[in-house]
C-alpha cells in the first residue's frame, strides 16, 4: 500500500511541476508576442472558477466541521470492527493488508461533504 501512496505522490508533484513549467513558457509567449493584456489569461481562469467556489462556500467552517465528524465516525466505525476479530493476525491483515478501513474512512468523508452540499443546497432555495 505504501508503494502505490508514494507512486501517487510522485507522479501528482510531476504533474504540478510540469504544469507549472508550460504555464510560465505559455505567459512568456504571450508577452513576448506584444500582448500585455492578455498576459493574465491563465489567472482570470483560476479568478472565476475561485469566484463561483467563493459563493457556493458561505459556511467554511460548517463544512470543515462536518468533514472532520464524520471522519472521526468513520475511525470509530473502523475501531468498532477491528476487535471482533479475535486472532492477532487477523488484526494486523485487517489494518495492514485490506482496503476496507480506507474505503469506510473515504465513504464517511464524502457523507460529509453530501451533507454539506445539501445544506448549502436548501440554503440557497430559502
Amino acid at each position: 500500500m505504501n508503494e502505490v501512496l508514494m507512486a501517487a505522490v510522485v507522479f501528482f508533484a510531476i504533474y504540478q511541476i510540469i504544469k507549472n513549467f508550460t504555464d510560465f513558457l505559455l505567459r512568456r509567449k504571450i508577452i513576448k508576442a506584444g500582448h500585455f493584456e492578455n498576459a493574465g489569461i491563465l489567472d482570470q481562469k483560476i479568478a472565476s472558477a475561485g469566484a463561483e467556489n467563493q459563493e457556493a462556500n458561505k459556511y467554511p467552517s460548517l463544512k470543515w466541521g462536518l468533514v472532520a465528524f464524520f471522519a472521526g465516525l468513520g475511525f470509530i466505525i473502523i475501531n468498532q470492527l477491528s476487535p471482533s476479530l479475535s486472532n492477532q493476525d487477523n488484526y494486523r491483515n485487517f489494518m495492514e493488508d485490506s482496503m476496507l478501513p480506507f474505503g469506510i474512512e473515504l465513504v464517511s468523508i464524502s457523507f460529509g461533504f453530501i451533507i454539506y452540499f445539501l445544506i448549502v443546497n436548501f440554503s440557497k432555495k430559502k
